[in-house]
């Protein structure tokens, strides 16, 4: 840090980076989209690292294919680009708890992104598990890493101060060397509250005077930067796709370029939130996010160029250094065409069970050692077989099923919780709810979000059992 700004080898550098999570992208493809970013003039790619996919159950660690944080970082270098990490080990990111495990959460009364001792000793294992995968990966060490983020726009969530500096402490005590930064939205309040001294800040996003003078007047003395710009945005089911106008982009760029803030594009390459992995957001509703990361971005969610991309790399290339030579686009990756196929053979979820668990109550997926997809509740109807039944915080997609026979769905998108059961001519003997579980929420004050019928189902106000 110097001169309030960033410098490399003693000399004045501007970050411009673009956004790409190596998670949501098949390893085979990284090479190619890292080359399309280098191409477009942004000398810096960031990345998330979702803790969650990299150790699904309490120390059991997948650290290859797609997760190979290390070979990703590499594969960067030799595309010509500097690493931001972005580690977390909160990261939000429209992923699944925001890349926090769902294991932290079949402790029942466990609190995250605070102080509790009981997550910090999981956060400490977690920062020493990646700072061993990257720490000869850092700028001093001959490698590409320039910064690394602590944690991720803390202020929108809470004020834990010992919580942020004791993370910044672990990482430094893992090795991590390189200076580190915090991103928070523009305001006084987020700022104060998720800032850590010492710490460059990041501004999500930091797009006008107005916008820095918020973080100027901390006082701190350390770089600010746009940390996120968006050229695009999130789609939940149910929604328009999103899509953000090009013209505001190279706007929003070109005052950055002109004014020499750096930044970096969010996101520059979406991806896919392959297998369960999308989260969810919560705004009066419950939001969940499509499978689809394509975030209307400059490179779309199969790698290809778009219009917007063109745009960018058009104005980028009027501000790359003297004498840079920017790669050529790589040719198109080859597709296949996949002939028509059918589906002829079933099997039967009912028939096809796996023995059952027997509990007083309902309890979340968590409980049952469960972290995602479909979780099947069933119980003989005693007392009452007629009326309203209601799920108590359903979580988060239910079919109803009495006697083998489909009743009818229940959303908890649309705030559904109760259907009739019909009376019948025969006494009603099984009851059975099939929950899908569509995405943890990974922004806001509802994180602790646990999955299948999280408290109780009644039946005209009789509590359920067994």
């Amino acid at each position: 840090f110097g001169g309030g700004g960033f410098l490399l080898d003693g000399k004045p550098f501007q970050i411009m980076a673009g956004e790409i999570h190596f998670q949501r992208i098949p390893r085979e493809y990284w090479a190619d989209r890292l080359i399309k970013l280098r191409a477009a003039g942004l000398n810096t790619v960031c990345t998330y690292v979702f803790w969650n996919a990299l150790e699904p159950e309490q120390g059991r660690w997948d650290l290859s294919g797609n997760n190979d944080l290390a070979a990703f970082v590499r594969t960067a270098q030799r595309a010509g680009l500097w690493v931001i990490v972005r580690p977390g080990p909160y990261a939000c990111a429209e992923w699944d708890f925001g890349g926090l495990p769902a294991w932290i959460l079949r402790t029942p009364d466990i609190k995250v992104r605070c102080a509790d001792s009981r997550y910090m000793a999981a956060c400490e294992t977690y920062i020493q598990k990646i700072a061993a995968e990257i720490r000869d990966l850092q700028i001093g060490h001959g490698g590409p890493i320039l910064m690394l983020q602590i944690e991720n726009e803390y202020g929108s969530y809470g004020n834990d101060r010992s919580y942020t500096t004791s993370l910044r402490d672990m990482w430094q005590k893992a090795g991590m060397d390189v200076p580190f930064y915090t991103a928070d939205g523009a305001s006084t309040a987020m700022l104060e509250a998720g800032t850590v001294p010492e710490a460059a800040i990041g501004l999500d996003p930091g797009t006008s005077d107005k916008d820095y003078a918020v973080a100027e007047k901390l006082g701190l003395d350390v770089p600010i930067f746009c940390s996120e710009l968006y050229p695009g945005w999130l789609t939940h089911w149910g929604e328009k796709w999103a899509h953000v106008k090009t013209e505001d982009v190279v706007t929003e760029l070109r005052w950055l370029l002109d004014n020499g803030k750096s930044f970096n594009l969010y996101m520059f390459h979406g991806g896919t939130n392959f297998g369960f992995w999308a989260g969810a957001n919560f705004a009066d509703v419950y939001q969940p996010d499509v499978t689809s990361y394509d975030y209307d971005a400059p490179l779309d969610e199969m790698g290809r160029p778009t219009p917007k991309y063109n745009a960018i790399r058009d104005l980028l290339k009027h501000y790359q250094p003297k004498g840079t030579i920017l790669p050529d686009m790589p040719p198109p990756i080859a597709t296949v065409e996949i002939p028509e196929i059918s589906l002829r053979a079933t099997a039967s979820l009912f028939e096809n069970l796996p023995e059952p668990v027997h509990a007083p109550q309902p309890g979340p997926m968590e409980a049952f050692g469960q972290a995602h997809g479909f979780i099947l509740y069933r119980t003989n109807f005693i007392g009452r077989r007629s009326g309203k039944l209601v799920i108590s915080e359903l979580h988060d997609y239910a079919n109803i099923y009495v006697d083998g026979k489909f009743l009818g769905t229940l959303n908890r998108a649309k705030s559904e919780n109760t259907i009739e059961i019909p009376k019948s001519e025969m006494p009603r003997q099984t009851l059975e709810i099939l929950v899908e579980g569509m995405g943890r929420i990974n922004y806001g004050p509802l994180l602790m979000d646990r999955k299948g019928i999280t408290d109780r189902v009644t039946l005209n106000g009789m509590t359920l059992m067994n």
